[in-house]
C-alpha cells in the first residue's frame, strides 16, 4: 500500500510539472504571435519636436539697428550708407 501512495504521489507530481510546462510554452507561442499581429507603429516612438525658426528681421529693423549702431559711434557715416544700400537693395 504504501508503494502505491508513492507511485501515485509521483505520477501526480510528474502530471503536474508537465502541464505546468505545455501551459508556460503555449503563453509563450500566444505572446508571440500576438507580438506579430500588433501594429508596428504603436511601438515607434513620437516624432522629435520641430523647433521654432526665429523669422528674419525685416528690412526696418535692421535699418533701425544699423541707425543704432551709427548713433553709438560703432559705425561710420560711410559704413551705414554701404550697409543701407544692401539692404534696400537685397
Amino acid at each position: 500500500m504504501a508503494r502505491t501512495a508513492v507511485v501515485a504521489g509521483t505520477a501526480t507530481a510528474v502530471s503536474g510539472r508537465v502541464a505546468r510546462r505545455q501551459q508556460a510554452k503555449y503563453q509563450t507561442e500566444a505572446d508571440a504571435e500576438a507580438y506579430e499581429q500588433t501594429p508596428q507603429a504603436a511601438y515607434e516612438p513620437p516624432p522629435a519636436p520641430v523647433a521654432p525658426v526665429a523669422a528674419a528681421p525685416t528690412s526696418v529693423e535692421q535699418l533701425t539697428q544699423l541707425a543704432a549702431l551709427r548713433e553709438q559711434g560703432v559705425l561710420t557715416d560711410a559704413e551705414f550708407e554701404v550697409e543701407k544700400a544692401k539692404i534696400i537693395g537685397g
